[in-house]
């Protein structure tokens, strides 16, 4: 059943790709987010007024719109003293209050306004969030503090808008966005983790395959 939360958006971030000068060559990039007023339609491949420039490895009905909680940015603020850090900082899409890594489920589905949207997978950073703080170690340390963010899919398009609450559906058996998180980035896996993850329904489907591949490999 469908329980309201304290959760909501605090702003939603759109931008269209670029082109900027990183280290001597152009790259074409749509990290570059800005805050947007009013309602914004949530479709099933992207928001409106939003892109992702190169879709080999972005966008794509499985991550589609791109989350990150508010409560990261003060750590980072910390961290990174010296750079100002708007909403939208991360390349994300929505920039949440009340949500995290370690309690936000695979397979949840969220009701925010007119949208339903459902929780696939965490983030794994490319170069490009180097390049929009232009600094190479910020993957580092993105990776090494699991503040990762999460992807989420438009199961139902429909118009948002920030200050638009959270209303959460929890499965009844899933993985935490840490917990997959994890899978990607620490040495030792959790067996049994990646063996719920080979076969959780929810999860994105690259990555569905990417564990399968690597339980079989444990199995040899």
């Amino acid at each position: 059943m469908t329980q309201p939360t304290p959760s909501h958006l605090v702003s939603v971030n759109v931008g269209l790709p670029r082109s900027v000068l990183w280290k001597d060559r152009t790259v074409v990039t749509g990290i570059f987010k800005e805050p947007v007023t009013g309602p914004v339609v949530a479709r099933r491949l992207n928001l409106d007024g939003d892109r992702q420039a190169d879709l080999s490895v972005h966008g794509g009905a499985d991550k589609a719109i791109y989350v990150y909680p508010t409560e990261h940015y003060e750590p980072w603020r910390r961290e990174l003293e010296t750079m100002d850090l708007p909403w939208g900082m991360f390349g994300e899409n929505l920039t949440t209050q009340g949500l995290a890594e370690d309690t936000v489920m695979i397979g949840e589905r969220w009701h925010i306004g007119q949208a339903v949207l459902m929780v696939t997978q965490p983030r794994q950073p490319c170069y490009k969030l180097g390049v929009r703080f232009g600094r190479d170690d910020i993957l580092r340390r993105f990776v090494r503090s699991r503040r990762t963010g999460w992807y989420v899919a438009v199961l139902r398009e429909g118009a948002i808008t920030a200050g638009d609450k959270v209303l959460i559906e929890r499965p009844a058996d899933s993985l935490t966005v840490v917990a997959v998180a994890d899978l990607l980035f620490a040495k030792t896996p959790d067996t049994a983790h990646l063996r719920r993850a080979a076969t959780l329904p929810a999860l994105a489907e690259g990555l569905r395959t990417y564990f399968q591949k690597q339980l079989a490999q444990i199995h040899l």
